[in-house]
């Protein structure tokens, strides 16, 4: 260990841009073993790991970054999967420089290590190897109904599971995932990765359906007598809007709608034509990863031209600063320091461009956040011939909370006690985007081990 003055940081090897574009596969190569080793051999085993106390799920991140260097790939494999329910999953997809890298004690000078990679690397290889994450089979009479089989859902499952209960998961879609499914990219996350956790779960006695909304398929009343406790993973789909003049236009379409539908398509399974950008001049207005996801799935789609509006500068852009600079390789506009003021429609009420007006950063508020301000007669036009608005998003409150004394708050997230996740309704319990509003897959996760463990400490005397 702390070979750190000998070895350098290493990023993981990607696909060229030329190659990249032309399809949907993940961009980046897992470490292999040697790799994987040299970095984790960089570790200087703090006394106060940073890195595992900015880690959301507090990850045994030294513990297993020493196992790799030392090469005990069966101990990496259980320490990794212990406090994570996916972390094949979590290397991939979290902003590891806002997180465990970010705060890494090598960044002063020497480099973080790239855990997320070596992440990565351990669950490959480890199933390559032939290791399971460990499930005692149902081992009790208790019963839990999840509804929502995103992140929150996977990780409540994954421990309920693991604690002997039985567990049957209520998904609206064709497929289970929900984010990590139709949300994130191939690029960034192969379907089958979420395919293989999935039927782990399954393997360890889940029960998954499939095309069924609760409150309309089947009464949230019919689940509740029928079992003993209920995690609600929802998510938080209600696309936020700027509230633009002409942003209503038919082709100015919400973040979410283009990525589903664009799954849909690589699933070669029907969706919606509208969403086919090939020869279009695309102008995505955010600057989260949901944006940059965008940005990346249009120029893979053969667009025109793709710009990213972002009113702030590129230091404040709130995204992974690595979806950052992978969407600049490949060959994605940035415009900083653009406000839109209007959606310009044609006379056929199609948006034709958006009309922006420049902006400075002056002096910080109260949070510390420099102020966004105008520059007079600054304004301007992007041509576009459709917008794609990713400005984040809201739950959508299905009408069987209420209706079951489970209270939301102004902006409609579900009211749980933080210590629990328990709702204002006894033996409801809720996690990830339905409560906190869009966050990270991460969060989504700890919010669903958390409220297992809850669960399986009511019902388990």
């Amino acid at each position: 260990m702390r070979e750190f003055l000998t070895t350098e940081r290493l990023e993981p090897t990607k696909r060229l841009v030329v190659e990249r574009t032309k399809d949907f596969g993940e961009i980046y190569d897992v470490f292999d073993r040697d790799d994987a080793a040299s970095q984790s051999d960089r570790c200087i085993q703090c006394g106060d790991p940073f890195c595992l106390n900015k880690c959301p799920l507090h990850n045994y991140i030294p513990q297993w970054l020493k196992s790799v260097a030392e090469k005990d790939l069966e101990l990496a494999f259980k320490l990794s999967n212990e406090p994570s329910p996916f972390p094949e999953v979590m290397g991939r997809v979290c902003p590891h420089d806002k997180l465990c890298e970010g705060d890494c004690t090598l960044n002063d000078g020497h480099g973080a290590i790239t855990i997320g990679s070596v992440e990565t690397h351990i669950t490959e290889a480890g199933f390559k190897a032939g290791y399971k994450p460990e499930f005692p089979g149902i081992t009790t009479d208790k019963k839990v109904a999840i509804i929502g089989s995103g992140p929150a859902g996977l990780s409540a499952a994954t421990y309920l599971l693991r604690s002997g209960i039985a567990v049957t998961m209520y998904e609206s879609a064709d497929r289970a995932g929900g984010l990590l499914t139709y949300g994130i990219p191939n690029f960034k996350l192969d379907k089958k990765i979420v395919e293989r956790r999935v039927k782990l779960l399954e393997e360890a006695g889940l029960k998954l359906v499939l095309n069924t909304k609760v409150g309309e398929d089947i009464s949230f009343e019919d689940l509740a007598n029928a079992h003993d406790a209920m995690f609600i993973g929802v998510g938080a789909t209600k696309a936020k809007r700027a509230g633009l003049t002409g942003e209503r236009a038919s082709n100015v379409y919400d973040a979410m709608d283009y990525l589903t539908a664009i799954q849909k398509k690589n699933f070669k399974t029907d969706y919606d034509k509208k969403f086919d950008f090939k020869d279009l001049n695309v102008v995505v207005i955010g600057g989260g990863d949901t944006a940059m996801d965008c940005l990346r799935t249009a120029k893979r789609e053969g667009a025109k031209s793709v710009t990213c509006l972002y009113r702030r500068d590129e230091l404040n852009m709130p995204g992974s600063k690595k979806e950052y600079k992978n969407a600049m390789e490949e060959g994605v506009n940035f415009s900083f320091l653009a406000s839109p003021k209007e959606v310009i429609l044609d006379e056929n009420g199609s948006a034709i461009a958006v009309e922006i007006i420049r902006t400075t950063l002056g002096s910080k508020d109260e949070s510390g956040r420099q102020r966004m301000e105008e520059i007079k007669g600054s304004e301007t036009r992007i041509n576009a011939d459709v917008v794609i608005m990713s400005l984040g998003f809201n739950p959508a409150i299905p009408s069987f909370l209420a209706e079951n004394g489970i209270e939301t708050n102004s902006w409609g997230g579900v009211i749980v006690n933080e210590d629990t996740h328990e709702t204002t309704t006894t033996g409801i319990y809720a996690g990830g985007d339905c409560y906190r509003g869009a966050d990270l897959v991460v969060t989504a996760a700890y919010d669903g081990r958390e409220a297992a463990r809850s669960i399986a400490k009511a019902l388990i005397k």
